[in-house]
């Protein structure tokens, strides 16, 4: 098992609830905390950062627990989300917006237009992006993608919810589902199924559950919620016409070096799978998010902004004006992060646990409820991963090879089902696309949960015929 999922199981590892609630009051809290969200939210119009921080507050009061233990709760899950995915988000906007300035974002989005119909761009989107989500976690795929969904939807006017979607579906499969992103590698650990098969069958299942919940989802999706690109987040054309602007090559590899360097880590991980030999010290350095995503621009200040002829002032403007637009972005997400942490320290997920024990289903149903629940709770797909995989573990005892990584991609299938408010990545995308509550709700919510279903679906069939 890798070093990230040791870190990881050992964040989202059981620890006493700040509050002696029973679960009726946890379930009641839970349901006026999101109430108060979502009403302050749509009816009252108040920011999404506030409303998640009076949410939060509300929540731990219902639930009994000191108002101190709360504000504590919820500032160390801002924080930590901040200190993670904000630095990624971070850095995805300096990308972006290296790719924009330089012209490197049009050189890509012309290309696709030219060689894509209209009515295969879908398809086309879904493809690139489970090729990129295949070694990146979600929130880089998507800081590395927004860029070319925005302009492609722009530019060939489309609805953004056809491009869009695809893109969100093919990264969220590939984060569910596949190894070697954290969550599979961790249930794998747990539950004690062979990589390699479970990635063999997580790729199969993947590939259809991506076309379902990508191209033709959006068609549907498209008709619910019409939406355009929010100009502030759309990469705008060069102010100033450039002599010259990057190749295509050069402009696609510069994006795709993240990718490499955590693909690179990945393959590292499975071959050597040992934490003390200096090549696995190495990519776990050169392969992390940030490092992966920080080469990526400084490689890009030079293959994008030399390459369009930039001067050291102009490429300091553009680093400094890609940080603008995203700092209620930060907050959003940040705040998400802090109500989910709200949640699993009051006990949710505690309480989920101790409420499945008593369910008497299939082991893969059972696996899948488990980790639906879980999610619906706390909003973290990594917690529901670990937490439904150690729970579940020691009915793979009597498992052959084949069910047992079928019982991980249940727990995966279900750890995707209905994000909602508490998730930090439903704020992502809503601010994104500029969409409202009720919008990402029904697009990016609904999406979750045919990817989950569907998910389901399929490693039911599987486990007919292995």
């Amino acid at each position: 098992m890798s070093t990230l999922s040791v870190e990881m199981l050992a964040a989202a590892a059981p620890t006493a609830p700040i509050t002696s609630a029973g679960h009726a009051q946890l379930g009641i809290a839970v349901l006026v905390g999101i109430a108060v969200i979502v009403l302050l939210i749509s009816r009252f119009k108040l920011h999404a950062f506030l409303s998640l921080t009076v949410g939060s507050l509300v929540l731990g009061a219902v639930a009994g627990a000191p108002l101190d233990k709360v504000i504590t709760s919820f500032t160390t899950g801002l924080g930590s989300t901040v200190a993670g995915v904000g630095v990624l988000i971070a850095l995805g906007s300096i990308l972006g917006k290296l790719l924009a300035d330089s012209g490197g974002a049009d050189q890509i989005v012309d290309t696709i237009l030219a060689r894509a119909s209209r009515s295969s761009m879908p398809w086309a989107i879904v493809l690139i992006a489970g090729v990129i989500g295949l070694p990146l976690f979600f929130e880089v795929g998507i800081v590395l993608l927004i860029p070319v969904v925005l302009l492609v939807a722009k530019r060939g006017g489309h609805n953004l919810m056809r491009i869009g979607i695809p893109a969100l579906a093919g990264l969220s499969v590939m984060h569910g589902l596949v190894p070697p992103h954290p969550g599979p590698l961790a249930a794998i650990d747990a539950i004690g199924a062979n990589l390699g098969v479970t990635l063999a069958l997580g790729v199969l299942i993947a590939i259809p559950t991506a076309i379902i919940a990508g191209p033709l989802f959006s068609r549907v999706a498209a008709r619910w919620v019409d939406v355009t690109p929010p100009e502030k987040l759309v990469p705008q054309r060069p102010s100033e016409e450039l002599e010259r602007r990057p190749g295509f090559g050069i402009t696609v590899a510069t994006v795709l070096l993240p990718v490499a360097l955590m693909l690179a880590k990945a393959l590292v991980d499975v071959v050597v799978d040992d934490p003390k030999a200096h090549v696995q010290r190495v990519a776990d350095v050169i392969g992390s998010p940030l490092i992966a995503l920080l080469a990526a621009v400084l490689v890009g200040m030079f293959t994008l902004g030399r390459a369009a002829g930039f001067s050291r002032e102009r490429l300091s403007g553009t680093v400094e004006k890609s940080l603008v637009p995203i700092a209620g972005i930060l907050l959003i997400v940040g705040a998400g992060g802090g109500f989910k942490q709200t949640l699993i320290d009051v006990g949710v997920g505690r309480m989920v646990l101790d409420i499945s024990k008593d369910w008497s289903v299939s082991a893969l149903l059972l696996a899948w409820l488990i980790a639906v629940a879980i999610r619906l709770a706390t909003g973290s797909a990594t917690v529901a991963t670990i937490s439904a995989a150690g729970l579940v573990a020691p009915l793979a005892a009597d498992m052959s090879t084949t069910h047992t990584a079928l019982l991980v991609l249940a727990v995966g299938a279900g750890s995707l089902f209905f994000s909602h408010v508490n998730d930090a990545g439903f704020w992502m995308v809503k601010e994104y696309f500029g969409m409202s509550v009720g919008q990402t709700l029904k697009t990016w919510s609904l999406m979750e949960t045919v990817i989950s279903v569907v998910g389901l679906g399929f490693v039911m069939l599987l486990s007919l015929v292995l």
